[in-house]
C-alpha cells in the first residue's frame, strides 16, 4: 500500500451518498445481468501502478461468493476489501479499515454479511447438544457471533439450534460488528460524527446477487 496523499489532494472527493448510489447500481446491474465490467483495461492497471484512490472499503466475509467487485460491478482500485470468514471484527481488520479511511480517504465503508453463512451457522451449531469441538482458532472466531445466536434463540444450554433462524443470527450480528467497529475505533466514529464518511450494513442475498441494506451510520 501506498501514501496517497498527493493522489487524494487533487483529485474531486465524492460524497459517501453518492458513493453508496454508485454501488447501488452497479449492484442492481449485477441483479440484472448486465454488468459493464468498467475500469478493468490494462490503461487502469498502468494507471494504478503508484497510487490507488479506491471509492469505497468494503468489510466482507471470505465466502467465495461474495466477489465484491462482481457484486458491485467495479474495477481494479475502485474498492479497498478487507474480508474473513463471518466478517469477525479484530484489530487488523480496525486498522485496514482506518487505514482506508485515513490515508486513502473513502468516504463510505460497507459492511457486507451474506445469508447461508458458514461462521453463522458453525456459532449456532457450537450451541447445540453434542456439539463437535471445534478447531481452537475457529472456536475464536464464531465466538464473537455466539452473542448474536443468544439473543435470537434464547437463553437455554444447550440451544435446540434446528429452530433458530441463521438469517436472524446473520442480522444480528452485522448490528454487532458495525456498533464493534465504532465503539473500537475512534478515528471511524469521529468521521461519521463530521459527516465525511458513513457506514453501511448490508446483507446480501445468494440467489437473487443483490445486496440490502440493513444499518445506515452517517448520512448517505
Amino acid at each position: 500500500m501506498t501514501d496517497n496523499a498527493s493522489a487524494t489532494a487533487t483529485a474531486p472527493r465524492r460524497s459517501p451518498a453518492k458513493v453508496w448510489a454508485e454501488m447501488l447500481r452497479g449492484n442492481e446491474r449485477f441483479v440484472r445481468g448486465e454488468p459493464r465490467h468498467p475500469r478493468q483495461d490494462v490503461e487502469r492497471r498502468e494507471a494504478l501502478v503508484e497510487q490507488q484512490t479506491p471509492h469505497a472499503a468494503l468489510f466482507g466475509c471470505s465466502d467465495s461468493r461474495l466477489a465484491a467487485e462482481i457484486i458491485f460491478d467495479k474495477g481494479i482500485g475502485d474498492l479497498f476489501v478487507v474480508r474473513n470468514a463471518g466478517q469477525v471484527i479484530s484489530s487488523s481488520v480496525i486498522g485496514s479499515l482506518e487505514y482506508a479511511v485515513s490515508v486513502l480517504d473513502v468516504p463510505l465503508i460497507l459492511v457486507l454479511g451474506h445469508d447461508s453463512c458458514g461462521a453463522v451457522r458453525a456459532a449456532i451449531d457450537s450451541q447445540g447438544a453434542d456439539a463437535p469441538v471445534l478447531p481452537p482458532h475457529i472456536t475464536n472466531l464464531i465466538s464473537k457471533i455466539i452473542p448474536a445466536v443468544r439473543r435470537v434463540g434464547g437463553s437455554a444450554d444447550p440451544l435446540d439450534v434446528s429452530n433458530i433462524d441463521a438469517q436472524d443470527v446473520g442480522r444480528e450480528h452485522l448490528r454487532d460488528t458495525i456498533a464493534e467497529l465504532l465503539e473500537s475505533s475512534e478515528l471511524i466514529s469521529d468521521a461519521v460524527a463530521a459527516g465525511t464518511l458513513a457506514v453501511v450494513g448490508a446483507n446480501y442475498r445468494l440467489l437473487e446477487g443483490q445486496a440490502v441494506p440493513d444499518v445506515i451510520v452517517g448520512t448517505v
